[in-house]
């Protein structure tokens, strides 16, 4: 094994060694009043600044999968160009969308999902999980033609100690989660339009029938003996909602703040309305590791990608800017393969009034 992939697995290893504790994501999805389609997601990494850039694939790049001993897996050539938001590495692409308008995103799933064992004679075929978005989105242009590239390769650990799963969407509105457990693959139409971790996709959606009282708005007084009770608040309807960052406390708390938000007039006005959803779901530093004291958050970036005019909106937790990168002006024939940091400068802006 070269030097250069001994750094790489450290590098991965190092950032999903603690992955038990330190990832949180959390992803939601909606549709504006005018059709328009918006994925959202946050990113969480709680041991330091997560090296993470933005990065331009053009159409007909030329590119091959890591596998646990190299950079010797599936070659492959770029059939749409894309844009994504990478972790780590340019090639381990945690969310984006390509220029037919299909989006996919990983979220990590440990304990629950397991691939193929790797076989090194199986290298041609071979997809790195963490390169898998990267694949997709390059080769394909709706979920069903993922379905069907899938049955053609092996996704195998880049790094043993984590697996994940997979969020894909097209314009339509369709979205369907893929997950791989002891091996085969499955895919499950999302029709709750929330993902987070583990337990897996069916699991979740099962347990928010125990949040079947849960309501918008207030509840209403009534007598208990000689006693009426009397809301003490706002939204006294949503009491039980759980609040904690586990998986499955976000994925109830995201599933319902998703479906009982209004529907807004455009597209924009829908992804502004996913970044203030997904304010709710940035974790506190001190909550993953008390130990950090240079993060401002363990909510390392959070974006919101509009699937039907193609545009990457991302905010990190060093600039609540809200910044946007637009397909439609790219020239994916003539550009170059390139990456750039989320943040030139980790410091908040701040407009001085007076």
């Amino acid at each position: 094994m070269s030097k250069i992939m001994k750094n790489l697995l450290l590098g991965v290893a190092a950032m999903l060694g603690g992955v038990h504790t330190s990832v949180a994501c959390t992803g939601i999805s909606l549709t504006a009043a005018d059709g328009s389609y918006i994925q959202a997601r946050t990113i969480e990494w709680a041991y330091g600044a997560l090296k993470s850039e933005y990065v331009i694939i053009p159409r007909g790049e030329a590119l091959q999968s890591y596998t646990p001993t190299g950079t010797n897996g599936i070659k492959f050539k770029a059939r749409y160009g894309v844009v994504g938001l990478a972790v780590v590495e340019r090639e381990f692409i945690a969310e984006g969308i390509n220029e037919a308008g299909l989006s996919a995103g990983l979220f990590f799933f440990p304990r629950y999902g397991s691939y193929e064992a790797y076989e090194m004679v199986d290298n041609a075929r071979t997809l790195a999980d963490l390169q898998v978005v990267q694949w997709m989105l390059t080769q394909c242009a709706t979920i069903d033609e993922v379905m069907e590239a899938v049955k053609r390769v092996r996704i195998v650990a880049l790094e043993k100690t984590a697996v994940v799963h997979w969020r894909i969407g097209e314009p339509s509105g369709r979205q369907v989660v893929m997950e791989i457990v002891e091996g085969k693959v499955g895919f499950y139409e999302n029709e709750v339009g929330v993902i987070t971790n583990a337990p897996g996709y069916t699991w979740q959606v099962t347990n928010l029938e125990n949040y079947v009282n849960l309501r918008p708005g207030s509840a209403q007084s009534y007598k208990l003996g000689g006693v009426t009770l009397e809301p003490n608040g706002g939204s006294t309807a949503m009491h039980g909602l759980p609040g904690d960052f586990t998986p499955p406390s976000r994925f109830v708390r995201a599933a319902f703040f998703r479906n009982t938000a209004p529907t807004r007039a455009t597209g924009l006005d829908t992804v502004l309305e996913a970044f203030h959803l997904l304010n709710n779901f940035d974790v506190p530093i001190a909550i993953e590791n008390p130990a950090e004291h240079n993060l401002p958050s363990a909510t390392q970036w959070t974006s919101a990608i509009d699937l039907s005019s193609r545009t990457i909106y991302y905010k990190t937790a060093y600039n609540s800017t809200i910044r946007s990168i637009a397909l439609d002006n790219i020239d994916f024939a003539r550009v170059k393969y390139a990456s750039y940091p989320l943040d030139t400068v980790q410091r908040e802006p701040i407009q001085v009034l007076y």
